[in-house]
């Protein structure tokens, strides 16, 4: 008799939990289904404005994980969980593993950050820090660049982040500059002018900004210009822009007989005598 009152409570008391049961199992499975396809649906947003491979699938993650987790919680509440005790008991799980891991922690935010504001594309040639080179891979929690020495170097985000970042690809133009020396007995005035013609003459050197040549000081043997000229690195190679304009100045200097003279130094000998 007390074993078919228990069986007939027990009964009672499921078949009260079955719609509970059933109504946290399609909530569950429901946030399976939609938490894939709205993530599906951010990535598709968030392409459309950041060209980022790892940012678009970092977001879809992220919105996925979301969904899943209140899904979760909300099935869970539905057989009468302890959500409460069992969320705070995960916050303070969580805050303790933060704490441990807190530089990756920061990595990762710098890294979000990084990707959200897109400083720099792929195959950029950029200066982060002491490191100039082209960016290779950009991570949520570091990023590789390889320098010009061709060496790869990993970066923590953080540093990244909290570094000036120079960007040498993001300008079309790029200013270069040169120095040259002319000779104290040269007529200063009809060299720069010469030099300004040859370096306009040169592929590659844009016509706007104009190119310029100023006197920058008084050397010990002779009087410092600067060269100025701007080079659109979109159609043209900078550096081999830049090895063409000295290498005419050379030419030009040598054909009008401007002299552009070796470092000179002054050594006076006296004779001792007892």
């Amino acid at each position: 008799m007390v074993f078919q009152t228990a069986l007939q409570d027990w009964i009672a008391s499921f078949l009260t939990f079955l719609p509970k049961l059933v109504t946290g199992i399609i909530i569950f499975i429901a946030s399976l289904f939609i938490s894939n396809y709205v993530g599906k649906w951010v990535q598709k947003i968030v392409k459309k404005k950041v060209e980022n491979e790892e940012m678009g699938h970092l977001t879809f993650l992220i919105t996925r994980w979301a969904i899943l987790i209140t899904g979760t919680i909300l099935a869970l509440d539905q057989v009468e969980f302890n959500v409460t005790s069992f969320v705070a008991g995960i916050g303070v799980v969580g805050f303790t593993i933060g704490f441990a891991l807190q530089d990756i922690a920061k990595n990762f935010i710098s890294g979000l950050l990084l990707l959200a504001r897109q400083p720099f594309n792929l195959e950029d040639s950029v200066k982060i820090a002491e490191f100039s080179g082209k960016v290779k891979e950009i991570n949520v929690r570091d990023t590789v660049i390889e320098t010009f020495d061709g060496e790869l170097v990993i970066i923590p985000n953080q540093k990244v982040f909290e570094n000036p970042i120079v960007n040498y690809t993001s300008s079309r133009f790029r200013r270069r500059t040169i120095a040259i020396g002319l000779g104290y007995e040269e007529d200063a005035d009809l060299a720069g002018e010469l030099f300004l013609e040859t370096i306009q003459s040169v592929q590659g050197v844009a016509k706007e900004p104009v190119p310029t040549i100023r006197a920058e000081y008084l050397g010990d043997s002779a009087l410092m210009l600067s060269a100025n000229f701007w080079v659109d690195q979109n159609k043209n190679d900078l550096l081999g822009v830049h090895s063409d304009v000295v290498k005419a100045i050379k030419l030009a200097s040598d054909k009008h007989g401007i002299n552009l003279p070796y470092p000179v130094q002054t050594v006076l000998v006296k004779n001792a005598t007892d």
